[in-house]
């Protein structure tokens, strides 16, 4: 077993699926019209199943590692909706930043320790 995805089920795919490109610089491969995925992370409709309810996730956090944590805060200011935590380095070692996409769903970039 492996895991493939995440997917991240919202109301509003294409506004989704722009802010994640923009994020991360990274460029969505859409499935469907409804349906697209970028680095492991699948967005879809709220019309591609009946079990999830857009925009009531407050548990999981979409995780990216990035090379610095602290340009791209400088980067998402503007961008993420709301920044939840600024650039902090925590007890594990781990640089973070913590952010809210337009949907609500927390974003972590990450950059764990050198070495």
């Amino acid at each position: 077993m492996r895991l493939t995805s995440v997917r991240i089920i919202t109301d509003d795919v294409a506004r989704l699926v722009g802010f994640y490109e923009q994020a991360t610089g990274l460029t969505a491969h859409w499935r469907a019209e409804r349906f697209a995925e970028l680095a492991g992370l699948a967005i879809g409709g709220a019309e591609t199943t009946n079990a999830a309810v857009p925009a009531s996730n407050r548990t999981a956090i979409v995780e990216f590692q990035v090379d610095d944590v602290d340009r791209e805060y400088a980067r998402l200011a503007e961008l993420a909706p709301e920044i939840v935590q600024e650039p902090t380095t925590m007890p594990w070692g781990n640089r973070s930043l913590l952010f809210r996409d337009p949907d609500g769903n927390l974003v972590n970039f990450f950059r764990p320790p050198a070495g």
